[in-house]
């Protein structure tokens, strides 16, 4: 939260007439995704563009509160989770003002470095299976399948949002902080591809903002431009399980939260 107002206060020295607010949210943690949802919702504004940008890499084997391999729960199914709170809200705001709403996943060229599967359902939470680089791809690819899933949806709906997946690129962030000599290595061979913080940014405004993209949906750009994903990232069938078996999760952990706290019920009803 502290970097969260310094840089509200950075946006609003620029830009005075600015109105900004800062909420708190845990995306490792259902109940705090529920919570910055009814605390969004209370304020009653408008939601025309979601991006979901959070992101761990390359920790070490490590449960989420909910029980979940963290790198999934943070990257994909605290987004997963999120993205289905506020959808009514994005359904409301497009009908009422004939804007079109955009949604973000941010994603990573490192979907294609997965587990032989793909997701591994059966397996997602099996210590001596884990392998640090090939789960956080694991969670790449669920970003992407997310949002082609959730773009299917909303197109069979008729409704006036779109989703699409972004890689930023190469990035000096504390993202690597997990793997910061692997990383010194990586950017010695390979530091023509490193961006700054904002070419960085580039193509999630792009993706976000630009009226040429108006109607495009459940895409993969890369730079600005649309580029092909990968084999596992294009499999509707895959897509499709990946949402159910998201949808169980979220499920599960809420009803072992109610049954362990009950006077909680009320928040992650």
């Amino acid at each position: 939260m502290k970097a969260a107002n310094e840089a509200k206060q950075l946006i609003l020295k620029d830009n005075k007439t600015a109105r900004l607010d800062a909420l708190k949210l845990d995306l490792a943690s259902l109940k705090s995704v529920k919570a910055f949802a009814n605390n969004f919702i209370a304020l009653k504004l408008p939601l025309n563009i979601l991006i979901n940008n959070a992101g761990i890499m390359f920790c070490p084997y490590q449960l989420s509160e909910d029980g979940i391999e963290m790198q999934f729960a943070t990257n994909h199914l605290g987004h997963f989770y999120l993205t289905n709170l506020l959808l009514d809200i994005m359904k409301e705001t497009a009908r009422s003002t004939g804007i079109e709403g955009r949604i973000i996943n941010l994603t990573s060229v490192a979907h294609l470095h997965t587990y032989d599967e793909g997701i591994q359902f059966d397996k997602m939470n099996e210590e001596t299976s884990y392998l640090d680089k090939k789960a956080y791809g694991q969670s790449k690819l669920a970003n992407i399948l997310h949002a082609n899933e959730v773009s299917r949806r909303l197109q069979a709906e008729g409704a006036n949002i779109t989703v699409n997946s972004v890689h930023p690129g190469l990035i000096t962030t504390n993202l690597y902080r997990h793997s910061s000599l692997f990383i010194k290595i990586l950017k010695f061979l390979t530091y023509i591809l490193w961006k700054n913080i904002h070419q960085g940014a580039a193509t999630t405004c792009y993706v976000a903002l630009h009226p040429a993209l108006k109607g495009v949906s459940g895409k993969y750009f890369l730079d600005c431009n649309e580029y092909e994903s990968g084999t596992f990232a294009r499999d509707e069938i895959l897509a499709k399980r990946l949402w159910d078996f998201s949808n169980k999760l979220v499920d599960a952990a809420q009803n072992i939260r109610k049954v362990l706290f009950p006077c909680e019920t009320s928040l992650i009803s």
